[in-house]
């Protein structure tokens, strides 16, 4: 996978795709709500994720991708619906930097819960 690849399949929730590229001192910073360090807590919360995902009807929609050197940014819209209504709706963008070993190493997460 490209380095784009493995930002935007995360960015989407399709974490068993991007287990193969983290480094096993990745970091994961959610601003203002979470922070995992190291791959076991990583991966630990990515599951996590997923069953709420798996739970629920998700609408993740890119809007943005940059990609500099070994740095890729992802923006987007992540709708959330459980019975045909909407239970969240989320602004996001996630930067991703990447080692000189093709690895995911950082991980910010920018998510603004916002109205339709």
């Amino acid at each position: 996978m490209t380095q784009i690849e493995i930002a935007e399949a995360f960015s989407k929730g399709k974490f068993d795709m991007v287990y193969p590229y983290l480094t096993d001192t990745i970091q994961w910073k959610v601003v203002g709500q979470d922070y995992f360090d190291g791959k076991n807590a990583v991966t630990a919360n990515c599951e996590q994720v997923g069953n709420y995902f798996e739970s629920i009807t998700t609408d993740f929609r890119t809007l943005n991708i940059i990609e500099e050197n070994n740095i890729v940014v992802v923006n987007g819209t992540a709708e959330f619906i459980r019975e045909g209504k909407c239970v969240s709706f989320i602004s996001a963008c996630d930067v991703y930097e990447f080692n000189n070993h093709h690895k995911l190493q950082t991980i910010t997460s920018y998510c603004i819960q916002t109205e339709k």
